[in-house]
């Protein structure tokens, strides 16, 4: 190859960063870590411990009382399902040529990559919530561009929490971008005046509306753009364990490069199911 025809590669210091979406399920006042232990594999298990009710009798004067009911176990278990890895390599050659941090940003983005898994993971749990928490469905979506239907259809999500006697306190609910841009075209989120301030501490957190902190998120489990599942609750409803097991660096046998490696296990449940409902909303007007 002649010199005249070479044509150099300048390799910048700068490197550029990924775009990456808010990640907001695993996030406290979303979910629990009430009992997440000590986990070290796929296929442990944390046992949550609980009881049943108690029955309350009429008490009738002069009359012996029924003899004592027994305790009714109702326990469950939280099984840790999930487990991801990166292993990445950085080739000496490439180290000196780019002189940034080049490790440091793999890392970064593989981290991101493993919460972005988690995330989803916590987002497909709407599956289990009882058909009296539902608004709309498949068959039914919600049309949440239609004029204030996304503000409607959260007071109607908040009444299914109502019904089910969850606590007001620390509700949230995550929605996709378009029901966002909904309700910013409705007075009555936009007057609320939580935009901005401190509700942008929170990852994800966009305002407040109808009793729910306002999460807005790309993982918001849908049907190929439509049938969004919009799910809203309290952190009562899902517990969540998960454990970094091990982060390894090493140098290559075969190469001139360094290698890292991670482990990252978890696992997750609805323990309360009829703390959460959730909203079949179409990104539709109709």
């Amino acid at each position: 190859m002649s010199l005249n025809n070479f044509i150099p590669t300048i390799w910048s210091a700068r490197l550029l960063s990924a775009l990456q979406k808010s990640l907001v399920y695993g996030q406290a006042g979303v979910v629990n870590r009430d009992y997440e232990g000590e986990i070290r594999a796929k296929g442990d298990s944390v046992k949550i411990t609980a009881i049943g009710d108690v029955t309350v009798k009429e008490y009738t004067k002069n009359t012996d009382i029924d003899s004592p009911e027994e305790l009714q176990d109702a326990s469950q278990w939280l099984q840790i399902t999930e487990e991801k890895y990166f292993n990445f390599q950085v080739d000496d050659i490439d180290k000196v040529q780019i002189a940034g941090p080049v490790v440091d940003e793999a890392m970064t983005r593989a981290a991101y990559k493993l919460r972005d898994a988690l995330d989803a993971f916590v987002a497909g749990h709407y599956v289990h919530v009882p058909s009296a928490n539902l608004v709309g469905n498949d068959g039914a979506p919600i049309a949440g561009l239609a004029a204030n239907a996304a503000y409607t259809k959260l007071v109607d999500l908040a009444v299914k929490l109502d019904e089910a006697n969850v606590p007001t306190e620390g509700r949230f609910v995550v929605i996709p971008p378009f029901l966002h841009g909904a309700l910013l075209k409705d007075d009555r989120f936009v007057k609320s005046g939580t935009e901005g301030g401190e509700s942008r501490l929170v990852n994800g957190q966009v305002g407040e509306a109808a009793g729910f902190r306002v999460l807005k998120s790309n993982n918001v489990p849908n049907d190929s753009g439509t049938k969004y599942k919009v799910v809203a609750g309290t952190s009562m409803g899902f517990s969540l364990a998960e454990q970094i097991t091990s982060v390894e660096a090493f140098r290559m046998e075969k190469r001139f490069a360094d290698g890292v490696k991670g482990l990252h296990v978890y696992g997750g449940k609805l323990v309360r199911p009829y703390c959460w409902a959730v909203g079949t909303v179409n990104n539709a007007a109709t």
